[in-house]
């Protein structure tokens, strides 16, 4: 949800070098973007953990000699850093009580607070006089990618132009954002039995477990590639889906930027802030008195994932493929 404002940055600074500092679970999503010069790892699990990884992060941030950081992180400690790298001039919100850090403090106006994370962020560069540019998401991958899904896809005996559908079944930070495995299990079942559709079962490398239960229980026609791949094979391989099934979560937002039509599964979370951003990204929920919650597990009966059923979700499918 950053990539726009970045694109921005690169429009306002059209010959400047630009870096991202990013930490390595992350980086790979700005791997290849035509706005960036090169990425910078924030190892605060390794190198850069504790005091001292911080102190030698901002040698090598000053050693750099970079004129300006706009910090889209909210975080007191972006604002350290960059204080402590002796960059002349620090953009960024002026919360978290950073506001000594900053050169330049952009007050948070009260409807970014209401709207999406990608005008949040665009809405540093508004406060500091900046240019904008389209709220369209951007990611990219490779040729030699599209081969490597292919020969991923292949090797699962999925061969030719048939439909391919994706899930994903898990999402991190918590369970309460899962809709439930035999749920997506009776979905994929119906949707290969209409449409005769191969389904790939996506996920992390914590939830091979999740995609191997999910994966047995749809049976025939299903490959768990859950914690088999590395985030760019992840992203190459949802550009060639027809339709991608997900909860709330960060390949949700994958889907989007590919243009890819979807259907996002969302319980707990704000999909206004958060939702995917693509007219061909279709949100299905059912409100609920506590929601959004934003809990990590739900603490009562998880009422808003119970009351979205399989046939309102495969209703919502139907129509979208049918559309193709």
């Amino acid at each position: 949800m950053t990539t726009p404002t970045i694109r921005a940055i690169r429009r306002n600074f059209p010959h400047a070098t630009i870096r991202i500092l990013a930490k390595p679970w992350v980086a790979p999503v700005f791997y290849h973007n035509p706005h960036i010069d090169s990425i910078m790892l924030y190892d605060a699990e390794g190198i850069h953990g504790k005091l001292w990884g911080k102190v030698r992060l901002s040698k090598d941030l000053r050693r750099m000699g970079f004129d300006l950081a706009i910090l889209m992180q909210n975080a007191f400690e972006a604002a350290l850093l960059s204080f402590l790298a002796g960059i002349p001039n620090r953009l960024g919100y002026s919360t978290d009580g950073r506001s000594l850090l900053l050169t330049h403090r952009i007050p948070v106006h009260p409807t970014l607070k209401q709207g999406h994370l990608i005008d949040y962020y665009l809405g540093i560069l508004k406060g500091a006089s900046l240019k904008l540019d389209s709220r369209e998401l951007a990611l990219v991958v490779t040729e030699e990618e599209q081969y490597r899904a292919q020969d991923i896809l292949e090797s699962q005996g999925i061969i030719g132009n048939g439909m391919l559908i994706g899930i994903n079944p898990g999402a991190t930070f918590g369970t309460a954002k899962r809709w439930f495995p035999e749920r997506y299990a009776a979905l994929c079942s119906r949707l290969r039995e209409s449409f005769g559709a191969h389904i790939l079962v996506f996920g992390g490398p914590g939830e091979a477990d999740l995609g191997q239960r999910v994966s047995e229980m749809i049976g025939k026609g299903s490959v768990n590639v859950c914690g088999k791949t590395n985030l760019r094979e992840a992203m190459a391989l949802i550009e060639k889906c027809d339709l991608f099934v997900t909860n709330d979560s960060g390949l949700m937002h994958v889907a989007a930027a590919f243009d890819i039509p979807q259907i996002a599964i969302i319980g707990p979370t704000d999909c206004v802030a958060t939702g995917p951003c693509n007219p061909r990204s279709h949100i299905v929920r059912v409100p609920v008195e506590c929601s959004p919650c934003l809990k990590p597990h739900c603490p009562t009966d998880h009422r808003c994932m119970r009351k979205i059923s399989v046939d309102m979700v495969y209703s919502v499918a139907e129509a979208v493929l049918n559309q193709n």
